[in-house]
């Protein structure tokens, strides 16, 4: 059994209830931030599942110069703030530079380090010395085992609020793949283990100046990874995905989340009383 994280007034793992991390991808608007997050809340509190609403300030990994990447630093923490007092859940964000950490960190519940971003030991430390909760995605170049060493980064600064997420391996050109013998691999790590199911499918720079993707997929997946034992699933949403500013592709349309998430609690309610 893993660690229980706290993040605000949701606890992740020590097995807990399957918890929920959702948003858009990129935060396009207030409104829309607003609009998602709270119909993911309501749908979370049906089922009982504790949500974290997740959207990036700032798209820096983009395949063409030419992508939205947001609204700035500074108002999209605003907006993140205004997420959080009006909606009342805690809030997610990913950090790029050490620069951003601190004021970062004094307005979300919780921090990101980017996929890509893994290895950076400076980041990973700044941000493991907030003493905030914190999700390390694992890279897409690294074999599971291989986060015991971020893990080790995230101890030495004083840090034991860690989530580890996979988000699919690469797989030739543009192309993922999960090997779901990593959720067991890094769950013996002793954290809470999320599984990011969107950007698994994803088809990073697919086409061409944008990243493809193949949401139809999402649902399989989760499925397979609830099986399995995870202790949270990242979903990125969107009212009209195929509108999206980013990651159009892959995004799960908000109105198929519903039936989704009732699937993957009975599926964990039975894989919790047959373990």
């Amino acid at each position: 059994m893993t660690a229980t994280v706290r993040v605000g007034d949701v606890k992740i793992g020590g097995g807990g209830p399957l918890a929920l991390i959702a948003g858009p991808c990129v935060i396009e608007s207030l409104e829309l931030c607003i609009q998602v997050a709270t119909f993911v809340r309501d749908t979370a509190a049906r089922l009982g599942m504790p949500y974290i609403f997740k959207a990036s300030f700032d798209k820096a990994n983009r395949t063409s110069g030419r992508s939205f990447r947001g609204h700035g630093f500074e108002r999209g923490l605003e907006i993140l703030a205004e997420v959080r007092s009006k909606v009342g859940v805690p809030v997610l964000t990913d950090v790029h530079e050490v620069r951003q950490v601190a004021d970062a960190a004094a307005v979300v519940d919780i921090l990101q380090i980017p996929a890509f971003l893994c290895r950076q030991t400076d980041l990973v430390v700044a941000v493991a010395a907030t003493g905030k909760p914190m999700n390390v995605k694992k890279g897409q170049f690294l074999a599971p085992w291989d986060m015991k060493n971020v893990v080790e980064k995230v101890e030495g600064a004083g840090n034991r609020n860690l989530l580890l997420t996979e988000r699919g391996s690469s797989f030739g050109y543009n192309t993922l793949v999960v090997d779901m013998c990593s959720l067991p691999i890094m769950q013996s790590f002793g954290y809470p283990v999320v599984f990011d199911a969107t950007h698994s499918v994803q088809r990073p720079g697919g086409k061409g100046d944008a990243s493809g993707g193949a949401r139809e997929f999402v649902p399989h997946l989760v499925r397979a990874a609830v099986a399995v034992g995870v202790d949270a699933l990242f979903l990125e949403v969107h009212p009209e995905p195929d509108r999206a500013l980013s990651d159009a592709a892959s995004m799960l349309n908000l109105a198929d989340l519903p039936a989704l998430l009732a699937s993957a609690k009975a599926i964990d309610q039975a894989a919790k009383s047959s373990a």
